[in-house]
């Protein structure tokens, strides 16, 4: 479902689980396209506990917003993380979009909004993000938003996943930054 009336706030601890929702869910989602999932398991496994996005929401140090959907009684749709880390250089996390609105343009609107409020506000010219290397197409898509690969980081949760089949032994985090 393409949208092009979103509106964007910040979000507040009430919107705390439906934050969780959409993460959750977008990190979840069988999506057809491949290696945009990645495995499917470790995705169907994939839980971020309410407290942690009411953390985040409440950090002063990170900026959490909403995409609202104006034209379905702002429903919210999708959501970003972003935090200043230097006096040009900002870290962009936790931005997924509603399944219902994927593949619609949303996703970049989300991206795009944030990067601008990165630069308006603190002046950002270099952002940096990641994403789990078994998820080739999102970062294709990232590449295509103008990433480029830095390098690697150990992805942090490798004992809580024994037993799933297929994930490489080289999993991890390809770092990404976009200047």
């Amino acid at each position: 479902m393409a949208t092009t009336n979103l509106q964007f706030r910040i979000a507040t601890a009430d919107d705390a689980s439906k934050v969780q929702q959409i993460v959750q869910s977008a990190f979840q989602t069988n999506d057809s396209r491949p290696d945009w999932t990645g495995n499917v398991e470790l995705a169907s496994k994939f839980r971020i506990p309410v407290e942690e996005v009411q953390a985040k929401i409440a950090n002063p140090d990170i900026t959490t917003f909403v995409a609202l959907d104006a034209d379905k009684d702002n429903a919210l749709v999708g959501c970003i993380d972003v935090s200043k880390r230097g006096t040009d250089y900002a870290r962009i996390s936790m931005l997924a979009v509603d399944d219902s609105y994927q593949r619609g343009g949303v996703g970049r609107q989300v991206l795009a909004y944030a990067e601008d409020y990165c630069r308006r506000t603190w002046g950002t010219e270099k952002f940096s993000l990641n994403a789990l290397s078994t998820r080739k197409a999102l970062i294709e898509w990232y590449n295509r938003r103008g990433y480029r690969k830095t390098g690697t980081s150990p992805f942090p949760f490798r004992e809580a996943l024994e037993g799933i089949s297929g994930l490489p032994d080289d999993l991890c985090f390809i770092e990404m930054e976009k200047a």
